[in-house]
């Protein structure tokens, strides 16, 4: 019954993030950097943002083995391909064709997007399966190179960025905010999530 809960919290976890990636790309005020850099290989290259989520994410498995000098996780690439289908699912059939023109409206769009995304990512990190590449990107930086999180967190970052100027990515002020906003939404809304989740495990066997 435990493991029904830890994958019924992976998914919806998967869901509620898509949505919030979706929310703010369709928002038009910037998305994280590496969904910026998804959303502008997809325009430039072609394919859709999902399925470069699921390549970038997968070179991202092999960085990460190759900085840890591990084998790639390759349990990761279920939560990319989850997580991909979910965000083509809202970007070519729920929100085709949306347009976003008002400023009160892109900024409530982007606001809720937030929301939801640190809403999903806390949830989906209470079922201990694989995380996402680009989280475990900063733990490897962090163990081998020895920098803080912080510090490895922000190379990520700043890489994902620049591919995402160079590829025409939706970069703005949305970007800075994901950027900024989403770990201290995820420390806020995590210990709820990691409360609840024990809760519904603890009477289970």
């Amino acid at each position: 019954m435990k493991w029904l809960y830890r994958i019924l919290f992976f998914l919806v976890g998967l869901f509620l993030l898509s949505t919030g990636i979706s929310l703010s790309i369709i928002s038009g005020l910037g998305s994280g950097a590496w969904d910026a850099l998804n959303v502008g290989l997809s325009e430039t290259i072609g394919l859709t943002t999902g399925t470069w989520l699921v390549i970038i994410g997968v070179l991202l498995i092999i960085l990460n083995a190759f900085l840890l000098k591990n084998r790639p996780d390759i349990g990761a690439i279920v939560t990319l391909f989850i997580t991909g289908v979910f965000v083509d699912f809202w970007l070519l059939q729920v929100f085709d064709g949306v347009v976003l023109t008002q400023f009160i409206t892109q900024l409530t769009v982007f606001l809720s997007g937030l929301l939801v995304m640190s809403l999903g990512i806390s949830m989906y990190i209470q079922a201990k399966l694989p995380l996402s590449p680009i989280d475990n990107l900063m733990m490897a930086l962090h163990k081998r190179f020895g920098f803080s999180l912080m510090v490895a967190k922000t190379i990520g970052e700043i890489t994902a960025l620049t591919l995402a100027f160079f590829f025409n990515g939706p970069i703005g002020i949305g970007t800075v905010l994901v950027t900024f906003a989403v770990g201290p939404l995820i420390q806020v809304f995590s210990p709820h999530f990691q409360s609840f989740f024990y809760r519904l495990t603890a009477t289970t066997r």
